[in-house]
C-alpha cells in the first residue's frame, strides 16, 4: 500500500472531489439550458438528448483507456492532461452555433473526461486501505453532491440573464483550480506496463455505439428496422468481444472480474438501476419549462430539492448501511426509487409545485444511498490488478447507463408523441411510469446478494 504524505493523506480526496464536481456541475447546468440552447442551434428542445448522450457515450468508449494510460504514465501526468482536454472541450462547447458542432464539442470534453474521473477514484483506490474505503469515497464525493444544488440554479440564472455559453466558460476557472491542487497532492502511481487490447477496444466501442443508437433509432417513424439491425450489430459486436476475451492474454475486461460474486451483482445493478434513475435529470428540466412554462431560473430552484436530499443523507450512508447491509438497503431502495419515479408521472400542472419538492427530497436521498451503495460493493472485493480493471469497466458501465437512460427516456417520448400522437403531457407521464416500473424491476437482482456482503468496507 503506497504510503501518503500527511498532506496527501488528508487533502487527496479533494483532488476526486474537483474532478466530480466539474462533470456534475456541467451535467446539471446542461439539463437546465437545454430549451435555450435548442433555440440558439434551431432545433426542438425534446431532441436535443444527443447533446448529452454524445457525452456520456464518449466517457464509456473511452474510460477503457484511461487505466491503461494511467498504468503507463502514470495517475498525475494523465489526470492533469485529462483536466486541461475537459477545458479545451469546454470552451468549443461555448463556441458551438449548430447542434453538430456542440456534439463535437461534447465528444472532446467527454475524452477529458473519461481520464478524469476514473483515474482520480483509482488514486484513491490505490492510496488508501480497504478498510477505509467506503469512509473516503463518501467524503470525495460530499463536495460533488453541492454540484446538483449550484448547477440547476446556476445554470437557470446564467441562461435567463447572461447566455448558456456560460454554462461551459464556467468550467475552465474550475480546472485551473483543479489543475493546481492536481499537481500537488497526486502521486506519481504506475502499474503494469501491457499494450492495449485494441482489438477489444473496437469490439466494445463499436458495440456500445450500436446499441445508443439503437435505442435512439427506435423512437423515429420508419426506422424500426435499422433500429432493430443496429441492435443486432450491437450483441454481435459484445458477443464477438465475450469470445475474444475469453483468447487474449490481456483483454480489455478480463471476464475474471465476474468471478467475484459482489462485482457481478453490482455491475449489473449499477447497469440496470441506473437507466431509469438518470432520464429524470434529463426530462423533468424539459416538462417543468416546455409544459409548465417555467422560466430557467424557476427550474433550477425545482430541481434544487434533489441535491439538498443527497447532500443531506450523505454523512448518515454509512451508517445505514451497517445497520441494515448491502443487500437490504439496495433492495428496498431500488423500490422506493421505482415508486418515486412513477409517483412524478402524476403532477400534471404547475400548480403542484409544493407537493412535488418532498417527492424531489426523498429523490435525493434515495439517489444518494443508490450510488454510495452500489460503487462500493462492486469493486469493495477485487484484489490486486483487477482493483484497476474492475474500476475501470464501473465506470464504463456507469455512463453507458447514463446514455443509454437518456436515450431510452427521450426515444420513449418521442415514440409516443410521433409515432402513438400521444399529447406531450401524457407522453412525459407515460414516460415516467414506465421508467419507474423498470426500476423496481432492476432492483430484484440485488436479492442475489448475501447478508453479510460487504461487511469489510465499513
Amino acid at each position: 500500500m503506497l504510503t501518503l504524505t500527511p498532506a496527501q493523506n488528508k487533502y487527496l480526496p479533494y483532488v476526486l472531489a474537483v474532478a466530480l464536481f466539474m462533470q456534475i456541475l456541467d451535467a446539471t447546468i446542461l439539463n437546465t439550458a437545454l430549451p435555450q440552447m435548442a433555440l440558439a442551434v434551431d432545433e426542438s428542445p425534446l431532441k436535443m438528448q444527443w447533446a448529452v448522450i454524445s457525452y456520456a457515450l464518449t466517457l464509456a468508449i473511452f474510460i477503457p483507456i484511461s487505466g491503461f494510460l494511467a498504468d503507463k504514465y502514470g495517475t498525475r501526468r494523465v489526470f492533469l492532461s485529462a483536466i486541461v482536454i475537459f477545458c479545451i472541450g469546454s470552451l468549443l462547447c461555448a463556441m458551438a452555433s449548430t447542434l453538430n458542432f456542440l456534439v463535437a464539442s461534447r465528444v472532446i470534453q467527454g475524452i477529458g473526461g473519461a481520464m478524469m474521473t476514473p483515474v482520480g477514484r483509482l488514486i484513491l483506490v490505490k492510496s488508501y486501505p480497504r478498510n477505509q474505503l467506503l469512509t473516503v469515497m463518501n467524503f470525495a464525493v460530499i463536495p460533488a453532491l453541492v454540484a446538483p444544488l449550484v448547477g440547476p440554479l446556476l445554470g437557470g440564472y446564467l441562461v435567463q440573464y447572461a447566455s448558456w455559453h456560460w454554462i461551459f466558460l464556467i468550467n475552465i476557472p474550475m480546472g485551473v483550480v483543479g489543475f493546481v491542487i492536481g499537481k500537488k497532492l497526486i502521486p506519481a502511481l504506475f502499474g503494469d506496463k501491457q499494450s492495449l487490447d485494441w482489438v477489444g477496444f473496437g469490439l466494445f466501442a463499436l458495440g456500445a455505439c450500436a446499441l445508443t443508437l439503437a435505442v435512439e433509432m427506435g423512437s423515429k417513424v420508419g426506422h424500426g428496422y435499422n433500429a432493430l439491425l443496429l441492435a443486432a450489430a450491437s450483441i454481435g459486436f459484445l458477443l464477438a468481444y465475450v469470445w475474444h476475451a475469453k483468447r487474449h492474454v490481456a483483454p480489455l475486461f478480463s471476464l475474471t472480474l465476474f468471478n467475484v460474486p459482489t462485482f457481478r451483482i453490482g455491475i449489473t445493478g449499477n447497469l440496470s438501476t441506473r437507466i431509469g434513475i438518470s432520464a429524470v435529470p434529463f426530462l423533468l428540466p424539459l416538462l417543468l419549462q416546455v409544459m409548465f412554462e417555467y422560466t430557467p431560473s424557476q427550474a433550477g430552484w425545482l430541481l434544487a430539492p434533489i441535491a439538498v436530499g443527497a447532500l443531506g443523507i450523505k454523512p448518515f450512508v454509512s451508517k445505514i448501511i451497517q445497520r441494515y447491509s448491502y443487500r437490504v438497503v439496495l433492495v428496498y431502495n431500488t423500490l422506493i426509487l421505482g415508486l418515486l419515479i412513477i409517483v412524478l408521472g402524476l403532477f400534471s400542472d404547475a400548480a403542484q409545485w409544493p407537493w412535488m419538492i418532498p417527492v424531489l427530497i426523498v429523490i435525493g436521498v434515495c439517489n444518494s444511498i443508490q450510488f454510495s451503495a452500489m460503487n462500493t460493493i462492486t469493486i469493495g472485493d477485487l484484489q490486486g490488478a483487477q482493483t484497476s480493471s474492475g474500476n475501470s469497466l464501473m465506470a464504463v458501465n456507469q455512463q453507458m447507463a447514463i446514455g443509454l437512460g437518456i436515450a431510452f427516456g427521450a426515444a420513449l417520448l418521442n415514440l409516443l408523441r410521433d409515432r402513438f400522437q400521444v399529447d406531450t403531457l401524457l407522453a412525459f407521464q407515460v414516460t415516467y411510469w414506465i421508467l419507474g416500473g423498470f426500476t423496481i424491476l432492476s432492483g430484484l437482482g440485488f436479492l442475489r446478494l448475501k447478508p453479510e456482503d460487504g461487511r469489510g468496507l465499513y
